[in-house]
């Protein structure tokens, strides 16, 4: 059934988010204008839909992952294809992938995994991931703007689909690019405005001794740490102390309205004031947080990486009600996967054991708590790698063929959908854009991916970009 939508909306229009900061440290969650506030805008729904799942953690390989090197491995090409790796079986009769993820081959048998996933957005931004648009280009959409579409977590949020007291949608551990120093398309509320932005946490790694970034870019060097929810302290020209001698938090919420320019949120910042107070002094995102309280056999589970200390909170983050969660494995040192240099010693050295603990730990642990059926896990980048090693023993860039790995609810186990040709160049069979796998996520979220939403030149614009749901691997 198509529906259209909201309308062209003014919200922040022309308010800068360091304006908004010091209007009083309104912004506790980054990113957003007035306090996260709103139930969904007059858009006729009546709370959260009724989903097969109620909440996604999205494991981002930032920089592209190969999957010749993982899982669509061809041992039978030559050597410039095929690589250094050697396949092993796995829990999925006659399925093999990388010697380094031992782990994850354990349970395989939980997971679909679809081999073909296929578009022509050569671009590190997320901005396909998570929006399903591939018409994009770095020209236009390296950098947010106000224009993009909306993200997963945005869409979610502008319906309503959030708990009382929590964010609907976070990232961690940092907004994408932040160690570029820019902010990548992708997780944006874009048309929408920016209130429904998620939520980043910051973090700061630490490491084992002191590098050039710039020239060790392909050697990895892990980063660890845990990344934290942004507290007042962190918003500049506000501390707590302040706070409390100067102003309630009330005061600093309507001290906040003489800096929009937008009139609508004005208007309607009394009904919200209570929502603002509400997320400004609750403990229960601040909670999520907080590692302390976890067995430190769990925490050990995860290790402590800067990633697998983002999954851990990533799973505690669903646990307290969040819909959407990404985890981006990106900082300085390792965790990136553009291997252009030193494909296999990036990958062998800390990607794949890393995402084999990493990944191991999330899947068991939502299973022993109950949660794996109701969430759904999603790893994957936003491209693959170049089917030909180069001559610095890299893997180039290759948007024409990549993977997606599923686990947990809605999604059959055991089940492998499509495959590559011989040199794992393009899809031999069942292809698969970035659209069908938001159009999927919306479908389990219980959200019509043909819902159409205006853009700002009041066009209708379906969220999914024309995906559709992918039948063959739903229960």
């Amino acid at each position: 059934m198509l529906r259209i939508m909201g309308g062209r909306t003014t919200t922040c229009a022309g308010v800068t988010r360091r304006e908004l900061l010091r209007a009083g440290g309104l912004s506790l969650f980054g990113g957003m204008t007035l306090p996260r506030l709103l139930q969904a805008e007059a858009q006729g729904g009546a709370g959260r839909p009724a989903g097969r799942i109620r909440s996604v953690i999205l494991i981002n390989l930032y920089g592209g992952p190969s999957h010749l090197d993982m899982f669509d491995m061809k041992p039978d090409a030559p050597v410039e294809i095929r690589g250094e790796f050697q396949p092993i079986a796995t829990s999925v009769p006659g399925l093999s992938i990388c010697e380094h993820l031992p782990l994850t081959a354990k349970w395989m048998h939980r997971a679909t995994l679809i081999r073909s996933v296929t578009h022509t957005y050569n671009s590190h931004n997320p901005y396909a991931v998570l929006t399903g648009f591939t018409g994009g280009n770095d020209q236009e959409n390296y950098f947010t703007k106000r224009s993009d579409h909306p993200g997963i977590g945005s869409v979610c949020q502008y319906l309503g689909m959030e708990a009382a007291d929590m964010p609907c949608h976070v990232y961690l551990p940092a907004h994408p690019g932040y160690s570029q120093g820019l902010r990548r398309a992708g997780p944006y509320g874009g048309y929408l405005g920016r209130r429904f932005d998620p939520v980043f946490s910051v973090c700061d790694p630490k490491f084992d001794r002191e590098f050039n970034q710039d020239k060790e870019f392909y050697n990895p060097i892990a980063p660890q740490g845990v990344p934290r929810l942004p507290s007042l302290e962190d918003l500049p020209d506000v501390t707590i102390e302040r706070l409390h001698k100067r102003h309630s938090l009330l005061q600093q919420i309507d001290l906040a309205t003489g800096q929009l320019e937008a009139r609508g949120d004005a208007k309607n910042l009394d009904h919200f004031q209570r929502k603002a107070l509400s997320l400004l002094t609750s403990n229960r995102a601040r909670a999520a947080f907080d590692l302390s309280t976890e067995p430190v056999a769990v925490r050990d589970q995860y290790g402590s990486s800067l990633f697998g200390t983002s999954a851990l909170i990533a799973r505690r983050l669903v646990e307290a009600g969040v819909t959407f969660v990404a985890v981006t494995t990106e900082s300085r040192g390792a965790g990136h996967w553009d291997s252009h240099s030193n494909n296999f010693g990036m990958l062998k050295s800390f990607n794949l054991p890393n995402l084999d603990q990493t990944g191991t730990a999330l899947i068991e642990d939502l299973d022993r708590r109950g949660l794996l059926d109701s969430t759904l896990v999603v790893i994957m980048g936003e491209m693959g790698r170049a089917p030909k090693v180069n001559a610095t023993a890299g893997r180039d860039h290759w948007p024409k063929c990549g993977f997606s790995l599923m686990v947990g609810g809605g999604v059959k186990e055991g089940f492998v959908l499509g495959g590559s040709d011989k040199s794992g160049a393009y899809p031999s069979d069942h292809p698969v854009t970035p659209g069908d796998l938001v159009a999927t996520i919306y479908h389990l979220l219980g959200v019509d991916p043909e819902l159409m939403l205006l853009d700002l030149t009041g066009r209708p614009i379906a969220i999914a970009h024309g995906g559709r749901p992918i039948e063959a691997i739903l229960t």
